[in-house]
């Protein structure tokens, strides 16, 4: 018996090192279990749409957990764990996301940034869609705001990214879609930005409608400066079309005698009704200021410079808005030039020649009314008649030797009256001006040719 014990007692340590290495090859293989149970689960879900995956493992029981966007999705995301070979049990803590009802999502720009906000259906589209967004907007900050919801109408996707190319047509403003009504809000960026928003809407996928539509065309400027120092007329901003391009950029070559007319004109549609009609006697305004400029903005037309002498500056602050397209507004910043130095009656005369050898005071055909080009001339000529007050000056009228000898004369003396009621009424003294007519018996230059007949229909001031 005691033999027995000595030999039971020198063998039970021996047993410690088995249970040991019984435990360690237990734990190991426990272990590669699973590994390879949580790698099979992951391959089986790897076709499955879930969001915030989560797959743990405590032998061969699975714990999943994972936010689902439809019911049917989540069922076949947990079967297809169950499936898995050596899964012995599935814990299923799978959800749905929210649903959102209704489904609204939205994009709004600001200055400096683009903000996407509201739901997006899926992860790969909340992706595409910011995506698309960085892709269009050029390097502009792009901000994703947008939650995962269920709900999502048909065809989401695509009208969705159809609404991120607009926004980059946009200044600012906001593009809502609420299930599947469309809203937008904001400023164009540019002209014709408006129109290209609403014609590309019309691409909407089937389903999808506008309801409303409130994005404001940016303002339609035109601009001209009259700067003396340079001796230029510079017109800058937008023109209906081509036809207005050519009609506007003419009238100035008319009514600026002397400047250089240089075009920075561009074609932009959005223009008001009634836009060559302001312009027009708007630039005739311009013309008879020593230097000024002129903003059309939309239908507000601004006007601001110095005028060559009172009277016309009166003229223009109050004769101009009359000229304009019912519903324009006009806002005059005119001054008056400081008067320049008196003259001589012979540096007088020299002055008047100058100018009547730039330009001609120019009539209606066969008429003694005087064109409304010739405004900024005659302005020119007052303002030299002011230089020498003490001067007599004759106005002589002249014709071509084309018709009738006495309808010439009478048309002449016709014509040399009206300048000199021009005169009078700006506020000169009647008793300096005489109108002679000489009909076609002076001619300057020979009558076989049209330039030549041109040469000779004029008026000269002759200061006595």
């Amino acid at each position: 018996m005691r033999g027995l014990f000595r030999w039971s007692s020198k063998w039970w340590p021996g047993v410690i090192p088995l249970v040991i290495f019984w435990a360690i090859a237990a734990w190991t293989s426990t272990e590669r279990l699973e590994a390879d149970v949580t790698q099979r689960s992951a391959a089986a879900l790897k076709d499955t749409i879930l969001d915030k995956r989560r797959i743990s493992v405590a032998g061969r029981d699975v714990t999943l957990a994972a936010d689902a966007f439809s019911e049917d999705g989540r069922q076949s995301a947990v079967a297809s764990v169950e499936a898995v070979p050596g899964v012995r049990l599935v814990n299923d803590e799978t959800r749905l996301v929210p649903e959102a009802k209704p489904f609204v999502w939205s994009a709004e720009r600001d200055v400096v940034r683009v903000t996407l906000s509201g739901s997006s259906p899926l992860p790969a589209s909340k992706g595409r869609l910011l995506e698309a967004a960085r892709a269009s907007l050029g390097g502009v900050e792009v901000v994703d705001r947008t939650n995962l919801s269920r709900g999502a109408p048909p065809r989401f996707d695509n009208a969705a990214l159809l609404l991120i190319d607009q926004i980059g047509k946009l200044k600012d403003g906001k593009i809502t879609l609420s299930d599947t009504k469309v809203s937008l809000s904001g400023m164009a960026r540019e002209l014709g930005g408006r129109e290209a928003i609403a014609a590309a809407l019309k691409n909407l996928p089937d389903g999808f409608s506008v309801v409303a539509n409130e994005i404001k065309a940016p303002p339609y400027i035109f601009q001209a400066y009259k700067d003396p120092v340079a001796v230029t007329l510079t017109l800058t901003g937008n023109v209906p079309d081509n036809n207005v391009h050519a009609a506007l950029v003419a009238a100035a070559g008319r009514k600026f005698f002397k400047e250089k007319v240089v075009d920075n004109l561009k074609p932009s549609v959005g223009a008001p009704t009634g836009f060559a009609n302001a312009v027009v006697p708007a630039l005739g305004a311009l013309s008879r200021l020593s230097t000024g400029t002129l903003v059309v903005s939309d239908r507000e037309v601004k006007l601001s410079g110095d005028a060559l002498y009172e009277a016309a500056a009166s003229q223009i602050r109050v004769g101009l808005g009359k000229d304009f397209p019912q519903g324009w507004q006009f806002k005059p910043e005119i001054s008056v030039k400081p008067a320049a130095a008196p003259v001589d009656a012979t540096v007088c005369q020299q002055l008047f020649t100058e100018l009547l050898g730039k330009a001609r005071i120019r009539f209606e055909s066969g008429k003694a009314d005087i064109v409304a080009d010739s405004a900024g001339l005659l302005d020119r000529l007052i303002e030299t008649a002011l230089r020498c007050p003490a001067a007599n000056i004759e106005i002589a009228g002249h014709t071509d030797a084309d018709g009738d000898e006495a309808a010439n004369q009478a048309l002449s003396e016709k014509r040399a009256q009206a300048v000199a009621d021009y005169l009078v009424k700006a506020g000169l003294p009647a008793n300096r001006f005489s109108a002679v007519g000489y009909g076609s018996t002076q001619p300057i230059a020979g009558n076989e040719t049209d330039q030549g007949k041109a040469q000779n229909r004029r008026i000269d001031f002759v200061v006595k």
